[in-house]
């Protein structure tokens, strides 16, 4: 068996370049450590569906005959390889470092690179190998966090190469930068701080607002880093910010929202600019900032409750399977249907959830003869139909679970996916 795995403390670099090399090794597992940032696991328990990754607590080490180790070249920055360091188990190596190596490997690609993906792209391209737009997208992610958008000194001109063919291979830059902490300079910090000198705030239905008209001089980048950072400061609910040019009357409006009333992307489409519900901005040239300010707040005092509801979604009808199914009826259910889980349901009631994932618990053959409430899970949470995507996501986030059964006075009417919720926030749909 392959195993492919990165350093401790799994950057976007390192975990783009674990799943490109799923693709450069077909069949080979992809492992993560414990320890990784909180932006990428953010990111997987919202795409977790589309990553599928393993701890090395899941793997039987003592079938890995191939070790393919990404973004670092030390053992001691990886989780757990004792074993396979004394076996003296065979070693590929990619890693755009520097630093010493001490993995003794069979292979390696070792290159100075901005970034590590950069590497494996040029694999990828060369085997012609293709992408999905979502693994692109994190591809991207990846190059651009090691970076630094291009802007650092170690980025290369293959970097920048590598961006623009994942771009042409569809990378969403708004998922993109929904994910990626960008740089915070002196400009920004000396804007936030004219903004909290006077931080006007209202009541807008029952939720506190601020719309605040701000002069800038010449280009600032990461203005929308600034507005997030203002509205976290200060504890709003909504906060918009018009951005005004001195040398001319060019204005830049910019919005986040943390509440489910007011659509900040559809407020921002009304402006001829575009978004999602919790953030937005548009560009607007020739425009008085005052009567900009009026027609947000106009905006806002509108119904501006989004019309998407779960129930306009989610998945129906229903598969379900019943708690005594056996998991091996159940596995040929999920692939009869191209589902990853099912709600488990005993007489009209939800008793549980069963996915692909509860699978991997299955440690002998004769357990798939087991019933499915043996290995199901239990932790029943659920969505009413007319609750808004956002909340669906949140309840995914917090509980890190891949599906929501829709429940409506005790029945349940549909389910809402990460998939579902990914084509309302990223206009994921298919072709």
């Amino acid at each position: 068996m392959q195993m492919i795995t990165t350093h401790r403390g799994t950057d976007f670099d390192g975990l783009a370049s674990v799943i490109a090399g799923t693709l450069i090794y077909p069949g080979a597992v992809p492992v993560l450590p414990r320890a990784i940032n909180p932006n990428c696991k953010a990111f997987l328990s919202i795409h977790k569906d589309l990553f599928e990754t393993h701890t090395i607590k899941e793997i039987d080490l003592s079938r890995v005959d191939r070790l393919i180790v990404v973004d670092t070249s030390k053992w001691s920055r990886l989780e757990r390889m004792n074993e396979l360091q004394e076996r003296g188990v065979e070693v590929f190596l990619w890693d755009h470092h520097e630093d010493v190596c001490d993995l003794n490997p069979a292979w390696k690609c070792t290159e100075s690179m901005g970034a590590n993906i950069t590497l494996m792209l040029r694999e990828i391209q060369k085997q012609d190998i293709p992408l999905t737009p979502m693994q692109a997208t994190l591809f991207l992610i990846g190059l651009y966090e090691d970076t630094g958008n291009l802007t650092f000194p170690s980025a290369t001109a293959e970097d920048a190469h590598a961006a623009g063919f994942l771009l042409e291979n569809k990378a969403n830059l708004s998922i993109l930068s929904a994910f990626l902490q960008p740089a915070y300079g002196q400009k920004q910090k000396n804007i936030l701080f004219e903004m909290l000198k006077t931080a006007p705030r209202m009541k807008i239905r029952n939720l506190s607002v601020s719309v605040h008209i701000i002069n800038i001089d010449g280009h600032v980048n990461n203005l929308s880093l600034v507005v997030h950072m203002y509205r976290e400061i200060l504890n709003l609910d909504v906060a918009v910010a018009i951005f005004v040019h001195k040398e001319h009357e060019d204005c830049i409006v910019i919005g986040r929202s943390n509440a489910d009333e007011i659509n900040i992307g559809q407020i921002m489409r009304s402006m001829g600019g575009g978004g999602h519900p919790g953030a937005g901005s548009a560009m607007i040239k020739g425009a008085n900032p005052r009567k900009l300010k009026e027609w947000v707040l106009e905006l806002m005092r509108g119904n501006q409750q989004t019309s998407v509801m779960v129930r306009d979604l989610m998945s129906y009808p229903v598969f379900t399977v019943t708690p005594d199914m056996s998991m091996a009826q159940v596995l040929e259910f999920l692939e009869e249907k191209g589902c990853t889980g099912f709600p488990v349901v005993d007489n009209d009631r939800l008793v549980g959830v069963i996915s692909r994932r509860d699978f991997k618990k299955l440690k002998k053959s004769d357990q798939m003869r087991s019933p499915v409430k043996a290995f199901m899970s239990t932790k029943n949470i659920t969505i009413d139909p007319d609750k808004s995507p956002t909340e669906a996501a949140r309840l995914m986030v917090k509980y890190d679970i891949g599906r929501l059964p829709v429940v409506k006075d005790g029945r349940i009417v549909g389910i809402m996916s990460r998939s579902d919720t990914m084509r309302y926030f990223y206009d994921l749909l298919p072709d």
